[in-house]
């Protein structure tokens, strides 16, 4: 297992272990937190435990051109009962994500301190989020890091306040990657819902090449 300290390095991902974990401690500085989203490596810890760094393999990833949308989502998208905006409330999105019960997880991993690092993200340009509203409230949203350059996003956490409001912001993120000819989507690790959206496994090695190039 590698400890971080205060210097700004991350080990090979190749040291990870089965399950992903590669490194623990150091900060989530958002200096830290660029440099292993450039390297394949994400955050994911609860407020008992230090900060733990991953990089799984396989990784789950979606390519824009491939999102897969079901005849139920694109009826409620032609509804118009929902209204779309960009980087109007990051920190209300993220803090909602925070508060969402997710099945076989107790607490969130999304604490106040990566609240504040991810909303530091994002005064820099760095962070993105999606608001979906109804009526003016906010029902909806997902929020991620934006490597522009390597147009890559890494997707974060989505909520949901009412039916498909998350799903509909996911529909609405990938076409404006599509429009800027993102590469891919960064979903980290397997769930049958971003399956369903047409997401996929890959070798970690092929997603590091499209970080490297």
């Amino acid at each position: 297992m590698y400890f971080l300290n205060s210097e700004m390095v991350f080990p090979s991902v190749t040291e990870a272990s089965e399950d992903g974990l590669l490194a623990v401690g150091g900060d989530v500085s958002a200096e830290r937190l660029l440099l292993a989203y450039r390297s394949g490596i994400f955050p994911w810890y609860d407020v008992d435990s230090p900060i733990l760094w991953w990089s799984p393999d396989p990784r789950m990833v979606l390519f824009p051109h491939k999102l897969k949308v079901s005849k139920s989502l694109q009826k409620t998208i032609n509804s118009k009962q929902f209204s779309i905006t960009f980087n109007k409330e990051f920190t209300e999105v993220i803090t909602n994500c925070s508060k969402v019960q997710r099945k076989g997880q107790q607490g969130t991993w999304i604490t106040h301190e990566m609240i504040a690092a991810y909303s530091q993200l994002h005064s820099l340009g760095h962070a993105i989020s999606v608001e979906v509203w109804q009526e003016s409230k906010l029902v909806g949203g997902l929020y991620g890091v934006d490597l522009a350059d390597k147009r890559i996003f890494c997707g974060e956490s989505m909520f949901s306040h009412v039916s498909d409001a998350s799903k509909v912001a996911f529909y609405y993120l990938v076409a404006l990657l599509q429009s800027k000819e993102y590469r891919l989507i960064d979903c980290q690790v397997y769930t049958g819902h971003l399956e369903r959206f047409g997401a996929e496994e890959i070798p970690r090695e092929l997603f590091l090449s499209y970080l490297n190039c």
